[in-house]
């Protein structure tokens, strides 16, 4: 399975993944107002951990529906869109999570139909509500802040619960060259269910009561 990706598709893999965690952990010490260095570390240890699994995996559902249909895919990162994520996150406090797309290319012959082509997309915002199921269990049992290691598990949880909803939500969206257009386009039922889902994650992240038990 991975002898699929290219050098080229690892590369473009790992500058996205690094641009988005870092604008995800200038968010996340925005929020609580930290400055120490240290805290600092931590939460960009913690982001390139999370957004690693939720934003990797997000593209190689695309990237491996794609090739069950027959297609080959490989992500492309865009460079001004990470500028773009660094810079928001930095000046505006908001992530614009879109560091590339994984391209489709049909090489059957056959193209690409409107459910094949709403299925790969609806994948991978379907893998990051799957993730948010073990990050909100590790969030709920993590230890709740009671000890060092506990506190850092609760962070982990809930850290990982939020990024994966806004990746979901954000690509739910049915505009432009997002998922949600063209899960839209395919099964209105499907993505009905799914933007439910996801924006109803989104608001549980941003709960208050969640954030009490490791801020």
């Amino acid at each position: 399975m991975l002898e699929r990706i290219s050098r080229r598709e690892e590369f473009d893999l790992f500058v996205a993944w690094i641009a988005i965690s870092l604008a995800f952990a200038i968010i996340f010490l925005r929020d609580i107002g930290q400055a120490d260095p240290v805290i600092a570390l931590l939460f960009l240890g913690i982001s390139l951990f999370t957004v690693g699994i939720g934003f990797i995996l997000h593209e190689m559902a695309h990237k491996f529906s794609a090739i069950h249909y027959g297609f080959w895919a490989e992500f492309r990162k865009d460079n001004i869109m990470l500028v773009v994520a660094v810079a928001l996150a930095a000046l505006v406090g908001v992530v614009f999570a879109a560091p590339g797309a994984t391209v489709i290319y049909d090489t059957t012959g056959r193209g690409i139909s409107r459910e094949q082509n709403g299925k790969i997309s609806a994948a991978g915002p379907v893998v990051n509500l799957l993730l948010c199921i073990p990050f909100a269990i590790l969030l709920i049992y993590g230890g709740g802040g009671m000890s060092l290691t506990g506190n850092i598990a609760t962070m982990i949880g809930m850290i990982g619960f939020q990024v994966n909803a806004m990746i979901a939500a954000f690509n739910m969206l049915p505009v432009s060259v997002l998922d949600g257009k063209k899960v839209l386009a395919w099964n209105k039922a499907v993505f009905v269910i799914m933007i439910i889902a996801a924006f109803g994650a989104l608001l549980a992240s941003f709960d208050p009561t969640i954030f009490s038990h490791v801020l």
